[in-house]
């Protein structure tokens, strides 16, 4: 402890309480349920010690083994569900793994928090929270992270590069305002749950297939009219899209955003994807890497960027899910996906084989 004490906080000693601030490692030694004589003379050694006082003068009585008994655990869990039992005047323990700290009106998240780097599971449901701070990230243990019932209108992209890509397993954002989710959210692959009921979410991540690890997801009573086509790539037991405004399909009405002859912008975009050619922004601009990351799939295998034909088929969930929530009142089961063709030759086959099909 020489020269390595930061503060004492002696107010409650009378009480058998003392806190003593270290600089390094920067923590808060905190001793409770003393005896206030012994608490004292214990302190007085300290001070001596951190002074640099010679070991043989600092007044150090012979130490009792503690019972086990008296050895408070490290506190790992703590509930919080009301505005008035949460602590505005001391810090959380840094032990903790689990904190839940709900119906607090919280308009922000606490930076207090966000030093609990052993925290497995974040519970911040119903409160008032609008914006995320993107050091969430920081928090590198962190497997469930509950946001149901708050204020929020968007989830950060920055959180979606942060160390949450190696440790995110749970995510709740239901019942917020979230219109659209970031492109990076798919980097978040080791998601095994998703909720993301009652938002106003107009489309689901463009990329969503990547989520390989997902197994449950829940995305009824948002406003999505189809979904997207790389939404068949998932491997789902169970999910709930009931309450969404589908579009009826309708594969005889095409979306023709095809520019003939192609353009050479398209043409490299094409080769750059098809023969998985190696590039980033220390190569290219950043809006075409960005443009890269999202370009669609033909049905064919091949790929496109702007240059395409877009239409909506039927598909039944159950070709992606083991357990499928009705999506509407009426039993069904089926929804509307999107799919691309690259050329007027993908997009005539299909259709071949489509009105053979349908009689």
């Amino acid at each position: 402890v020489q020269e390595n004490i930061e503060r004492f906080f002696t107010r409650f000693v009378e009480e058998g309480k003392a806190t003593v601030r270290l600089r390094e490692p920067a923590v808060d030694v905190c001793l409770s349920k003393a005896n206030a004589s012994n608490l004292k003379n214990f302190l007085s050694a300290v001070r001596l010690a951190h002074q640099g006082t010679d070991i043989g003068a600092v007044p150090l009585s012979a130490l009792v083994p503690a019972k086990t008994s008296e050895v408070e655990k490290p506190k790992t869990k703590m509930i919080i569900t009301s505005r008035r039992d949460y602590p505005l005047t001391k810090n959380f323990p840094y032990s903790l793994e689990h904190l839940q700290t709900s119906y607090c009106k919280l308009a922000r998240i606490d930076m207090r928090v966000l030093c609990l780097k052993k925290l497995r599971k974040l519970d911040l449901s119903h409160n008032h929270i609008k914006q995320l701070p993107a050091t969430i990230g920081d928090l590198i243990c962190l497997q469930e992270l509950n946001l149901h019932d708050n204020h929020l209108e968007s989830f950060s992209g920055a959180l979606c590069n942060s160390t949450l890509q190696k440790s995110l397993q749970f995510l709740d954002l239901s019942q917020n305002k979230i219109k659209a989710l970031p492109i990076q959210f798919c980097q978040l692959r080791e998601l095994v749950n998703l909720k993301l009921d009652d938002n106003e979410l107009i489309r689901l991540p463009f990329k969503i297939g990547q989520l390989d690890h997902l197994r449950f997801l829940s995305a009824a009573r948002n406003k999505l009219p189809f979904l997207p086509s790389d939404f068949r790539k998932l491997c789902l037991e169970n999910l709930d899209l009931f309450g969404n405004p589908f579009e009826q399909p309708n594969p005889l009405v095409p979306n023709i955003q095809l520019k003939i002859p192609l353009t050479l912008l398209e043409c490299a975009a094409r080769a750059t994807v098809n023969y998985r050619i190696p590039y980033g922004c220390h190569l290219l601009p950043s809006h075409l890497c960005e443009d890269l990351e999202v370009a669609k799939t033909c049905q064919c295998g091949s790929a496109c960027l702007s240059s395409f034909i877009q239409i909506t088929v039927t598909m039944n969930l159950h070709h992606v899910a083991h357990t499928v929530v009705l999506v509407d009142n009426m039993g069904g089961t089926e929804a509307p996906i999107i799919c691309y063709f690259c050329s007027l030759d993908c997009y005539s086959q299909f259709l071949d084989r489509y009105l053979q099909s349908n009689g």
